[in-house]
């Protein structure tokens, strides 16, 4: 059996992926200024942690993610059917 993977720009399934895996979003420390939020990222338990990550709030995320024409890739499911927090960032293109 195949790993599935999806990509989606929807901001509610986003979200709820991002939560139901423990996730937060988050931007990398030191990019970005004043309202640019900067590299986008989303922080896991067991992660980068907050030495490289900086939380920040879903309306920043979504405002950057949509401005940057960015899509949500993520592992629904591995091949074995165990559950998965891979995921990244693509472009919509």
């Amino acid at each position: 059996m195949a790993s599935e993977t999806r990509t989606t720009t929807d901001h509610e399934e986003i979200r709820r992926w991002v939560e139901e895996h423990g996730g937060v979003p988050a931007k990398v420390r030191g990019t970005g200024s004043g309202d640019d939020p900067g590299v986008l990222r989303i922080d896991f338990p067991g992660g980068a942690g907050e030495d490289r990550l900086e939380h920040i709030s879903w309306d920043d995320w979504f405002r950057k993610f949509d401005e940057e024409g960015l899509a949500f890739l993520y592992q629904a499911e591995q091949a074995e059917g165990a559950d998965s927090t891979f995921s990244k960032l693509v472009s919509r293109s």
